[in-house]
């Protein structure tokens, strides 16, 4: 894919088009990799971003009860030490 350099400010910088941001989830920042003569544009993944508000959240509203109980009435203990 052949794309443009586009001034921007006192800069210069490239443009991605909608398509490319949506297909690879590109939000506000990426990554930018310096390669063996090449310049790699990577998605930042954060799939756990946000998720200490959400527990927090959960909290709260008394949402973070266990669904199961962590200790199962048969379950041998002794096997562990």
């Amino acid at each position: 894919m052949e794309i443009s350099i586009i001034p921007i400010g006192n800069s210069k910088g490239i443009r991605l088009s909608k398509t490319l941001l949506e297909k690879y989830n590109i939000k506000d920042k990426v990554e930018l990799i310096l390669e063996k003569g090449y310049i790699i544009v990577k998605p930042i993944a954060r799939p756990r971003k946000d998720w200490e508000k959400a527990f927090k959240k959960m909290s709260e509203n008394g949402d973070d009860k266990l669904l199961f109980d962590d200790v199962f009435e048969d379950e041998n203990l002794e096997e562990w030490k």
